[in-house]
């Protein structure tokens, strides 16, 4: 009776009312007390609500409904899709939505919708690893500021390499919990390039000199801190991948030791081509720490069997560490990766394909050993 009464009188009330009256119906919804059928009534019209031609209603029933978990899905995604402050509000506080569909508007959405879903008081890792690929220096900065969100250390990386000129966001990293030493070092060297820049700029000394002093002070921050790398990517790496496989040489084996040398941005192509899938969507399923995702990937992609451990072992490191696939002589297969994956597979007393597989990671370990040319690098394998 509420609830028809309520529709008989919205065809004609101003628009403030209806917001109000809306915000106080949502309110009468959400409480425990309610019975089962009035319930049922006013569940009926929410999608009606969430259609209103008035921004002032959608508002009004977004600023209800979106801190509460049992809210019918349907009507939060209704709200979500919504432009401005509504579908912004419900993408930054509903509980109901699901990581698949925060990663589906975080893709389709804009820059405002994506800060709103950085800013999540809880972010899964691979939410935070669509963003990182896809968000503006906005989007990225809300996320690394965000303590509540699970990033990965690749995606830290990442951040670094596309935003890493942002004073903001370089201070914003340097105060993040837990950044891994790689994404520190490269912020550090960012600093000291900029330093160069405006010393030679003002002339206050040559730029050899100034090259000079900033290297050496890059040189003391970072010392221990992790091995040089750049933060300057001078490949196109993405177009590197597609004309490999035009040439029919994108194998599992160079998926794998992309991964193991740490070249994530290269493996995440390699794996975006091989599958037919955009590099965001490969990179979400990446940083599913369940490794449900990349198992399902991983079938999909028809690997061997016998060879999910060493990817599966090798991605738990790089979802805590960030590899800036840098070209540079830091490059090359990475010896600790290798150790954990050789690791783990004599922990479990596996014998991969016929012991082939852990014959080929044995011999990248001496590769690495040592410290092979970089030119001679992933595409060696």
């Amino acid at each position: 009776m509420i609830v028809r009464q309520f529709l008989q009188w919205a065809q004609t009330a101003p628009d403030e009312a209806r917001a109000k009256a809306t915000a106080a119906l949502a309110q009468v919804y959400l409480r425990s007390d309610l019975g089962a059928v009035d319930r049922a009534e006013i569940e009926a019209v929410l999608p009606l609500l969430a259609a209103d031609i008035s921004p002032l209603v959608r508002a009004a029933l977004a600023g209800a409904l979106s801190r509460h978990p049992l809210v019918p899905a349907h009507v939060v995604r209704m709200l979500a899709d919504l432009d401005g402050a509504p579908g912004e509000e419900m993408l930054a506080e509903s509980p109901v939505l699901n990581a698949d569909e925060l990663i589906g508007f975080a893709i389709a959405g804009n820059d405002a919708r994506r800060a709103a879903i950085a800013s999540r008081a809880r972010l899964p890792a691979a939410v935070a690893a669509v963003l990182a690929e896809v968000g503006d220096s906005r989007a990225c900065l809300m996320l690394v500021l965000n303590a509540g969100a699970d990033v990965p250390g690749f995606a830290l990386g990442r951040i670094v390499s596309r935003f890493g000129h942002v004073s903001e966001m370089r201070e914003a990293l340097l105060e993040r919990p837990g950044l891994p030493p790689a994404a520190h070092q490269a912020l550090i060297r960012v600093v000291a390039g900029a330093l160069s820049s405006f010393v030679s700029e003002r002339r206050w000394l040559s730029p050899a000199d100034a090259a000079r002093a900033a290297s050496e002070a890059s040189e003391r921050e970072t010392a221990g801190v992790a091995p040089r790398a750049s933060v300057a990517t001078t490949v196109d790496v993405r177009a590197v991948v597609e004309q490999l496989g035009r040439r029919g040489a994108l194998t599992s084996g160079l998926a794998l030791r992309a991964l193991l040398s740490g070249q994530v941005r290269l493996f995440l192509e390699m794996v975006s081509v091989l599958a037919d899938l955009p590099t965001e969507q490969v990179a979400a399923m990446v940083a599913d720490r369940s490794g449900h995702s990349f198992r399902t990937l991983y079938d999909r992609l028809g690997l061997p069997r016998g060879a999910y451990v060493a990817f599966r072992t090798a991605l738990e490191l790089v979802q805590d560490e960030s590899y800036l696939d840098e070209q540079d002589e830091a490059l090359g297969l990475k010896r600790r990766i290798v150790d954990r994956v050789i690791g783990q597979y004599e922990h479990d007393g596996l014998t991969p394909d016929g012991n082939r597989l852990l014959g080929i990671l044995r011999r990248w370990r001496s590769e690495a050993e040592e410290g092979r040319s970089p030119r001679q690098g992933v595409i060696a394998a």
